[in-house]
């Protein structure tokens, strides 16, 4: 019999010379395959946190972006891994490397080939890569994140290389837990998952909607220090209904019609059910950018079974109330005092409001009187009782007002007269000059947020906005706008982006073992986010601190909602950790490189014992 090396061996010389087919018994081939495939080493085959010696081979430390250090690798640690000569002579230190990150990267003018460099450089040098987001965060979250990350979506067909998650079809129905089985990974705590129904302002996108999940959590990482290995991004592919993909030969997922009813909600029921079989109840699985009519259903349905959330419906809310709570220190008023239009009646719009009343009522305002201060418009015009055109399904109904319906947002401005205007309907130039100047006229300070990302879809742009209100206007967007100049001062308006809340949130949650996400989690990081604007923010008209900031942010968010799992009773982390910032910190992801060393330790001189004489084996028989 063959010893498994041999066969290994043997079984690569008949497949290189093409006589594979000379394997006499057919049965035995499954067999040969599992034996050949077991000593196989694929790509990212390191996982957990913890690293067996003895199942690495020295070229796996180049190998692996888990390992990988490129020349940071010293003499010593390339001669006692068999790697030496494998490199130049060249030795670098990780910041020598990350200058050379740098330089690399700028190089390129068109943000998507810089998305390319960083999706490469993830690829071969994980540490690396990541040091490098955290650092640069201001220069290369929009790379990463929007608005690049959306052009990524739509070449993704062209730009596909290895694979970042897991793309489950609704073909595998009824296997979903074996597909689940195939991820190397044992200890995932956080998932981001999406069907690519409504991938940012761009609609249906299909299995190319892939790169928001893996943004998504690489914001994780590099804001939060959430272990990637920990973090698994998921596309449920049930087709789409983008003709354009249908019938481009570069589209990579189902080449089919949306599944939809009772069939496509089974299947989302097997997912979350195979997600919990595979990581326990307490694996955070963030829904991302899925359809409004499945959003808020999945939301309602599943917050109270697993520990879940939307962000495009809770964390957009979050970081636009902490960005109305920054803007009591210009009004000098509370939410309760400002009367709220919503242009737009999606997920995100929802979403803010719900947070809205909440942080109403938190203020000592009554829900009724809470909802009767916001108004909503949608495709079809106000949300009203009366209108006979457009539906008030879902949450919409708690926004409908009983006057008479309008249609025409300049004329609904000019009437209800809002102290705060939101943008949230993805239809680029919505909020025009006239409608601008209107809230400029009725308001000392207006407040105007656009946030549809990305840009090409902003309800206005930050020059219009400051421009037509005489530079009065306390603006935010869901993209980024270069600084505006109006007179003598020049302001530098924030983006309102959801990379303030979610990292922070899902460290929480993580560090918890939180079994569910109540939406108090989210009011508490708006009120950390907002508590962290400086006057100096205010003063350049910013209602949010520097991106590069965010990782405290994330602390202080994460901070906020351990207090709450604990005292409400979510968390399944004991003992409760008293000095709960230090308990956080032990936990977070290492950018820096560590020791390729074996660890080695010498033991103490035994004591000397006298042994009896050594007698033959055949006397201690008898």
């Amino acid at each position: 019999m063959f010893s498994r090396p041999s066969l290994c061996g043997n079984l690569g010389r008949l497949c290189r010379n093409g006589t594979a087919a000379a394997v006499s018994a057919p049965t035995t081939l499954p067999a040969l395959s599992a034996l050949a495939l077991s000593d196989a080493r694929g790509y990212h085959e390191v996982v957990g946190d913890i690293i067996c010696p003895s199942q690495v081979r020295g070229i796996d430390h180049i190998r692996d972006p888990r390992l990988n250090k490129g020349l940071a690798f010293t003499l010593e640690e390339r001669q006692v891994l068999g790697i030496h000569g494998l490199q130049p002579a060249r030795f670098k230190t990780q910041e020598e490397q990350l200058q050379l990150c740098k330089i690399a990267v700028n190089r390129y003018t068109e943000p998507l080939n810089k998305y390319l460099y960083l999706s490469d450089l993830h690829d071969r040098n994980e540490r690396l890569f990541f040091r490098f987001l955290s650092e640069n965060i201001e220069d290369l979250m929009p790379i990463v994140y929007t608005p690049t990350v959306g052009l990524a979506c739509q070449r993704f067909g062209l730009i596909y290389r290895r694979p970042h998650g897991l793309f489950v079809t609704f073909n595998d129905r009824g296997h979903i837990f074996d597909v689940m089985k195939n991820w190397p990974e044992p200890n995932v705590r956080a998932i981001c998952v999406t069907d690519g129904e409504r991938i940012l302002g761009l609609g249906d996108l299909g299995a190319c909607g892939m790169g928001i999940p893996v943004g998504k959590l690489a914001l994780y990482t590099a804001l939060a220090g959430i272990k990637p290995h920990q973090c698994l991004p998921i596309v449920v592919d049930v087709g789409t209904n983008n003709i354009d993909l249908l019938e481009d030969p570069l589209y990579v997922g189902l080449r089919q019609k949306r599944v939809v009813g009772r069939e496509y909600d089974d299947f989302i029921d097997e997912f979350m059910e195979a997600v919990v079989k595979r990581y326990g109840q307490n694996t955070l699985i963030q829904f991302e950018d899925f359809g409004n009519h499945n959003a808020f259903r999945f939301l309602d349905k599943y917050r109270n079974n697993y520990c879940t959330f939307n962000d495009d419906i809770q964390g957009t809310a979050a970081v636009a109330v902490a960005g109305l709570y920054a803007s009591k220190r210009i009004t000098g008023k509370s939410l309760k005092d400002y009367t709220f239009l919503f242009a737009g009646a999606g997920e995100a719009a929802i979403g803010i409001a719900d947070l809205v009343v909440k942080g109403m009522v938190a203020e000592g305002v009554p829900i009724d009187e809470a909802y009767s201060r916001i108004f909503m418009v949608d495709i079809d015009g106000l949300l009203t009782k009366t209108r006979k055109v457009g539906s008030l399904d879902g949450h919409k109904v708690n926004y409908a007002k009983d006057i008479e319906p309008m249609a025409d947002l300049e004329q609904i401005v000019s009437t209800i007269k809002p102290s705060v205007l939101i943008g949230a309907s993805a239809c680029a130039g919505l909020f025009t000059p006239k409608i601008l100047r209107t809230m400029g006229e009725n308001n000392e300070r207006p407040i105007i947020f656009a946030l549809s990302n990305p840009t090409s879809k902003a309800e206005c742009t930050a020059e219009e906005a400051y421009q037509n209100t005489d530079a009065r206007v306390i603006f935010s967007s869901g993209s980024p706008f270069p600084p505006v100049t109006v007179g003598n001062k020049t302001y530098y308006p924030g983006q309102g982006n959801n990379a303030y809340i979610f990292p922070g949130v899902g460290l929480g949650v993580i560090c918890t073992g939180t079994h569910h996400i109540p939406d108090d989690m989210f009011l508490i990081a708006a009120q950390e986010l907002a508590n962290f604007v400086e006057p100096s923010d205010i003063e350049r008209g910013s209602l949010y601190p520097p991106l590069s900031s965010i990782r405290d942010v994330s602390m202080n968010i994460a901070i906020g909602v351990t207090k709450c799992a604990y005292d409400k009773g979510l968390a399944s982390t004991y003992p409760e950790p008293q000095d709960k910032r230090k308990w956080l910190e032990d936990q977070l992801y290492n950018f820096n490189y560590e020791s390729s060393m074996p660890v080695t330790w010498t033991w103490p001189r035994m004591p000397y014992i006298k042994t009896r004489a050594e007698s033959p084996l055949i006397a201690a028989i008898k």
